[in-house]
């Protein structure tokens, strides 16, 4: 197996294993933050890689479309951490769209690559996803709903980058007298 090959692994066995958990709807948000950069071994933004982010975006998109859900693929740092979304996603949400397109250096391997793998992408500057995985230490926690639950993921890496996933779940409010509906998503 290749080295993109095992990439791709990787990066599909991840995110089977945040949906296995997650229990996603169908039309759901999955925010993906990834540095090809940490991937390689790298500092966070210092060895972007086009390859490796095609490979990363080849295990997760497939699932992702199987299941019904959209993929938000947050830029880097230089662009606020704006997200790639599909138009057909941010029409749903009434995401606001922006105007900036995510390069290399400027957004990301990642971001560039969902631009080039979304059937018709936009931009937006926020969300409020239901579930998602960082690969590489992104801090993708801005765009997830307020209460984030963790998923372990028992290979723990994706090529030399951490991998930190979480699910979410509505907020428990009330007091001593109130009951919750664990299954709730």
């Amino acid at each position: 197996m290749s080295d993109t090959e095992k990439l791709t692994s990787q990066a599909r066995e991840a995110i089977c294993v945040l949906l296995d958990v997650a229990n996603l709807k169908p039309g759901q948000i999955v925010v993906l933050g990834c540095s090809t950069s940490e991937v390689r071994g790298s500092k966070i933004g210092s060895d972007s890689s086009e390859e490796i982010a095609k490979a990363i975006l080849d295990g997760i998109l497939p699932v992702i479309r199987e299941n019904g859900l959209y993929l938000a693929v947050q830029c880097c740092e230089h662009l606020n951490r704006a997200l790639v979304v599909e138009r057909a996603c941010a029409e749903k949400y009434g995401l606001e769209e922006v105007n900036v397109r995510p390069s290399l250096h400027a957004g990301g391997a990642m971001a560039t690559a969902a631009t080039q793998a979304f059937d018709e992408y936009c931009m937006v500057e926020r969300i409020a996803a239901h579930a998602g995985i960082d690969i590489g230490d992104t801090l993708i926690g801005m765009h997830l709903r307020p209460v984030a639950v963790p998923v372990r993921f028992a290979g723990g890496k994706i090529g030399q980058a951490n991998v930190v996933m979480a699910r979410t779940r509505p907020k428990y409010i009330g007091g001593p007298r109130a009951q919750y509906d664990t299954n709730a998503r």
